[in-house]
């Protein structure tokens, strides 16, 4: 065969090819999973701070099933009185699992990380039992609280402390403690929670961001894209009021989300661009909202917090 019939044929051959790769049927691409009857590319989480006076966990639990949410995110307190009252924190995660939901985290292992490595080794007793109520419900994160850390703190020791929290909750309780960040605390932004999980050096480190939070801190929302979204391990989620300075807010002043002054529609498109896939979930500690039916508080949330997402166009 000399060169030119080689080249005709080869050229005969690509077409057959072609043509055949054009009749044959495409690959799907993986559909992505929605929640909320395909409203929400994320599952919507219900805080128990939200309707923290309903009388002890089982109602709360009630109340999360009978609005609508995916999942529900207790707090210690909650499980320590369930335990302290006879319950089973074991049972009680079967239930929720069996009626669909599931528990992604719980709050929190208050002053996790202290000051000093004394203090550190003082406070692990405490930090595994709340572990350890957070493994029996079935949490998969549990945050780590930086109420403790002292002004000026070393970020070398707090990422030491949480790289230690991480093996202990990983290894010993099936948790994964991941950072938070509180205005009200010396660790008061997403930056400086991101930093400390970096720091950790370790491949399961998270953060927690709070649209209130990173708005009250004034660390602002910019940077929330430049993030891979496997860094979070949930995304808590509500408004903050009009006609407040921020100098005035507190966690009290929380609103509804899309009642207030947040940009959340562009925060979501955002968070949705990080490829995040957990929950977010609704953190509200509203008095006002206290004070009424807590069912409808739970499903008002709920319906605004996907008004917000339709919004986003996620």
């Amino acid at each position: 065969m000399n060169r030119r019939s080689f080249i005709a044929g080869a050229a005969t051959a690509s077409v057959a090819t072609i043509s055949l790769a054009n009749t044959l049927p495409a690959e799907n691409p993986k559909k992505e999973k929605r929640y909320q009857n395909g409203q929400s590319p994320w599952p919507i989480c219900l805080d128990t701070a939200t309707i923290r006076p309903a009388k002890g966990l089982e109602k709360k639990v009630e109340i999360a099933i009978a609005a609508g949410y995916d999942a529900i995110e207790p707090w210690d307190s909650d499980l320590a009185e369930y335990e302290k009252d006879g319950g089973d924190l074991k049972k009680l995660g079967a239930k929720i699992k069996e009626a669909g939901l599931f528990v992604p985290s719980m709050i929190g292992l208050w002053g996790c990380i202290p000051k000093n490595e004394e203090e550190f080794q003082n406070s692990l007793p405490a930090t595994k039992n709340r572990m350890r109520m957070a493994s029996e419900i079935g949490c998969t994160y549990v945050q780590a609280i930086p109420n403790q850390v002292g002004e000026n703190y070393d970020v070398a020791f707090v990422a030491s402390c949480y790289r230690r929290l991480l093996e202990i909750g990983i290894k010993e309780y099936n948790v994964i403690p991941a950072m938070v960040f509180v205005k009200m605390f010396p660790l008061k932004t997403m930056g400086q929670a991101t930093a400390v999980a970096l720091d950790a050096n370790h491949p399961k480190a998270k953060i927690i961001p709070d649209v209130y939070h990173m708005y009250i801190s004034e660390g602002g929302f910019e940077g929330l894209r430049l993030l891979n979204g496997d860094i979070f391990a949930i995304f808590q989620f509500n408004d903050a009021p009009k006609g407040m300075e921020i100098a005035d807010m507190e966690d009290k002043h929380r609103v509804f989300p899309g009642d207030g002054i947040l940009p959340l529609p562009q925060i979501l498109k955002d968070l949705k661009i990080t490829g995040f896939k957990g929950c977010v979930s609704l953190e509200l500690y509203n008095p006002e909202y206290h004070s009424m039916d807590l069912l409808e508080v739970a499903k008002t949330g709920l319906q605004k917090t996907l008004k917000v997402i339709k919004e986003a166009g996620v």
